[in-house]
Order: C-alpha cells, then structure tokens, then sequence
C-alpha cells in the first residue's frame, strides 16, 4: 500500500515543478529587463531623473542606430551622430513613418555598445517601451534627452571609451485585446 501513496507524491511534486518552471519562463523576461534597467546589464541604459550637475570637457560621440523588425515602416534618426561634452545634456530626434495604409502598433526597445557603457548612458526622455500608434501614411517625430554620467571616465572598463552607439529597434506588439498587429509583415523596411 505504500506504493501508491509514493506515486501520489511524485506526481505532486513534478505538477508542483511544472508549475514554477512554467511561471518562472513567464516572468524570465520582464525581469531581466527590469534588472538591466537597474543595473546598465548588457547595454541597456538607464533612466536619469535628473539632468547631470556636472560636465566634463571631454567629448564622446554618440551614434544612433535604428532598425525595424516586421513592420511596413521607415524609422531613422535626425542625426546619425552628436558629439557632447560628458555630463552635458543632449537630445536626439527620431522619425518614424508607416508606409502602410493602415494603422500600425509597435514599441521601441534599445540597448547601447560597448556594453559597459549601458550603466553610464542616462535617458532624462525616451519613447521606448511605450506603445505607439502610427496612423496610416503619418510621419511621427520622437525626442530623446540623454548624458553620459561623468563617472564614466573613472570606470577601467569604460575611461577610453570615445564613441557610443544607441541602438534602438521598432517592432511589432498586439493590442488591448491580444490581437496580433494586423499590418505587421514578415519583413519590415527601415533605416539601420
């Protein structure tokens, strides 16, 4: 009589660790963003409250990158590059343009490289990871305030560092309802 009982165990066991490792797999992902936000981990910036009370008179440069993944759009930056002074403040402006004739929803995602820079590239105003609806044939513009933390050039790993690149990537997201993006397609066009 004891084997039954020993199956019943086994059986609750391996329910109970399909149950964790199935919830673990679901919140894999928001938590490795949120624990790259907090921590500059793998080239991802991180989000400033407040502009720098400090600015050096070294330069670095920073290009932007932008790609498209699945969507009839066009997205690129103003400017491909900025020189600022570290600690400075800087803004960059972003167009993007559904070349559909429908409505598209899709969100921004980025990260930087060298990737020990991410903890240093600070974000005062950013349109990543919002949700956004571009109309059909519309053209939107998207600023991004950003510095470089001056303690950069304290860090072994980051000091001779003279250029940053931000890389930022428009893909396709469902809706309210969970809905796929109707006007997503197997290849997107775009700037990159």
């Amino acid at each position: 009589m004891a084997a039954p009982r020993s199956a019943k165990f086994i059986a609750l066991v391996c329910a109970g660790v399909v149950l964790t490792m199935t919830g673990a797999a679901f919140a894999a992902v928001p938590l490795y963003r949120m624990f790259c936000q907090v921590t500059g981990f793998n080239g991802t910036t991180m989000k400033a409250d407040k502009p720098s009370d400090v600015v050096l008179d070294r330069t670095v440069n920073i290009r932007f990158d932008t790609n498209v993944r699945g969507l009839p759009m066009v997205f690129k930056a103003e400017q491909v590059t900025q020189r600022v002074r570290i600690g400075e403040t800087g803004i960059a402006y972003f167009d993007v343009t559904n070349t559909s004739d429908k409505p598209i929803l899709a969100r921004a995602s980025y990260n930087v490289v060298p990737e020990q820079t991410g903890a240093y590239f600070q974000k005062l105003q950013c349109f990543c990871f919002d949700d956004q609806t571009i109309g059909a044939g519309e053209t939107m513009q998207f600023p991004m305030q950003y510095f470089i933390a001056p303690e950069m050039v304290d860090d072994a790993e980051t000091r001779g560092v003279n250029e940053i690149t931000l890389s930022y990537t428009f893909y396709p997201v469902s809706d309210d309802n969970g809905a796929a993006n109707q006007n997503a397609v197997r290849s997107g066009t775009g700037a990159g």
